[in-house]
């Protein structure tokens, strides 16, 4: 993933900041494609989020691992993922309710790739005391959150099923509200922000689908609110 962080001197991000952000976004990323596919009540889609930690010591004020060097992903997770251009252009064949459901599912594809950096931004604006709102976080802002390839996926996803740009522009501004609406479901935060806590302190470098599920549903056991 690539991530674009930029500062001045009045502005320092020091390495356990980052690290935390990076599991911010990776658990934003996931608990996307668990809840938000499950409330459009699409198929589930298999996931695994891969750690990969060097120089890893003992944090002596907790009971997790601290670390020089931090690397998390979410791997898998599409319902939609690099199809043949036969097939895309197959679908104007498609019933029209076969249409509608293979619209939703390309579509969370692009809410859940914009609900990572929207995660990592919502945790570094609480961690800094500021508010977090649409006005502040727009789309172009996700790119300061790690969001560069996330984006650079979204787009890619636009153009190969959207021809006019106005329209692009107009979607992309859609699924973006509907990223933010979820995001800001207390249920759903509290799902991200067990994950990320559960990311930083596994001792292992793979977290499987079922693990990952099972912490976030142990978070929303008091309901997942209501559908976006």
């Amino acid at each position: 993933m690539k991530r674009n962080y930029q500062a001045d001197a009045s502005c320092f991000i020091n390495d356990q900041d980052l690290i935390r952000q990076i599991a911010f976004h990776e658990a934003g990323h996931a608990a996307a494609i668990y809840l938000y596919n499950k409330q459009k009540q699409l198929p589930p889609v298999h996931f695994q989020i891969t750690i990969k930690a060097l120089d890893r010591q003992k944090d002596s004020s907790s009971n997790n691992r601290a670390y020089d060097h931090f690397a998390a992903v979410v791997e898998g997770g599409r319902l939609i993922h690099s199809l043949p251009v036969a097939l895309i252009e197959s679908t104007r064949y498609f019933s029209a309710a076969e249409q509608d459901v293979y619209q939703t599912a390309f579509e969370a594809d692009m809410v859940n790739l914009l609900i990572g950096p929207l995660a990592e931004a919502k945790h570094v604006a609480f961690r800094d005391d500021e508010s977090f709102n649409a006005r502040l976080v727009n789309i172009n802002a996700l790119h300061y959150y790690g969001g560069t390839s996330d984006l650079e996926k979204v787009y890619e996803y636009l153009d190969i099923f959207i021809a006019g740009r106005s329209r692009r522009e107009e979607k992309l501004a859609e699924l973006f509200e509907q990223a933010f609406q979820f995001i800001n479901l207390p249920a759903h935060w509290r799902a991200v922000e067990r994950l990320a806590d559960y990311i930083l302190g596994n001792q292992e470098n793979i977290i499987s689908c079922e693990e990952a599920i099972a912490v976030m549903d142990k978070a929303g056991r008091g309901g997942w609110g209501v559908s976006v």
